[in-house]
């Protein structure tokens, strides 16, 4: 929402005044700052855990999908990058594939890239060919055993190239993980708080018979301030409390943290960013492709809202 924003530097300023301290001690502004997130989601992600970065929130992600499957393999799209902790750089191939290499519970989807990728723009059906390899990396996996937990994603692949994955994709990938007894998590990490502009999260471009099992948050969700989340179901909450180890965070959903991210949404709705996000990216797009006409050199513009590439071709 802008550097500085005085009514994000208001918020937390006056709730330092007050009270900081750790989530031990209940405090208001965690419930009404869930409550507030609840209402741009769909109604079955009604559970939320918060946490002090997006890396944090990929790690809780991976660790509740685990315990609700009782599985531990993960499906990742090539390019991925998820997050610095151990656990995530093993789920990231745009890093481990520079270290120790990929690890036997680690499987690898093609990037559903319709513009350098195995299936483009002329294929009849991309989103479904693009699923289908993905089916095929569970059949192949279970076959030698192995049973995964989660399908990991980003809702738009970023550090991947800005990619707008085709229509129906998630949902043909949603059924074949199911099937597998696995769940769908969605990291909004980047791309999430509105800025597709079209939709409040980027999962949503899908059309609304989509709805992940697990979704991330970070990056914008406190405007600099360190602030994560990670939204799920009950059924994935419950499976999680029953093995009695409870969830604790020292900081995450502290009453300054969770005033911030309260600012955060009245400024997005305030100031109708999303509106924005869309309105300055159509004219974003629009001269970036007039561009495209005048060099050779510009292979393809894409995006939505304020997540835009432009492919550069030799």
């Amino acid at each position: 929402v802008g550097h500085c924003h005085p009514d994000i530097v208001k918020a937390a300023h006056e709730q330092n005044q007050l009270l900081n301290t750790n989530s031990r001690y209940l405090h208001d502004n965690v419930v009404d700052y869930a409550e507030r997130l609840s209402k741009t989601l769909p109604e079955k992600l009604c559970i939320f855990y918060f946490l002090n970065s997006g890396s944090e929130a990929n790690d809780l992600a991976l660790r509740l999908a685990r315990q609700y499957t009782g599985h531990e393999d993960v499906i990742v799209l090539d390019h991925a990058y998820h997050g610095h902790l151990t656990s995530l750089i093993d789920i990231s191939p745009y890093k481990f594939r520079n270290l120790d290499g990929q690890k036997e519970w680690v499987h690898v989807a093609p990037v559903p890239d319709t513009y350098r990728g195995l299936y483009r723009e002329d294929h009849e059906n991309s989103g479904t060919a693009y699923a289908d390899e993905v089916k095929n990396i569970i059949e192949h996996a279970q076959k030698r055993g192995r049973k995964i937990a989660a399908f990991f994603a980003e809702s738009l692949p970023s550090v991947g190239g800005q990619i707008i994955p085709p229509a129906g994709y998630f949902q043909k990938v949603a059924e074949h993980v199911h099937k597998a007894g696995a769940v769908f998590i969605a990291d909004e990490i980047q791309v999430g708080f509105g800025r597709v502009g079209k939709h409040f999260w980027a999962f949503q471009l899908q059309g609304e018979d989509f709805i992940p099992d697990i979704v991330t948050m970070g990056k914008p969700i406190g405007n600099g301030h360190p602030l994560a989340c990670v939204a799920t179901t009950k059924e994935i909450a419950e499976a999680f409390a029953a093995t009695g180890v409870e969830y604790f965070n020292t900081f995450g959903g502290n009453p300054v943290s969770c005033a911030i991210g309260l600012a955060v949404l009245d400024v997005i709705e305030k100031e109708q960013l999303q509106a924005h996000a869309t309105e300055v990216g159509n004219f974003l797009m629009k001269i970036l492709k007039e561009q495209q006409i005048k060099h050779p050199i510009i292979g393809d513009v894409r995006g939505c809202g304020l997540f835009i590439g432009v492919d550069l071709i030799k």
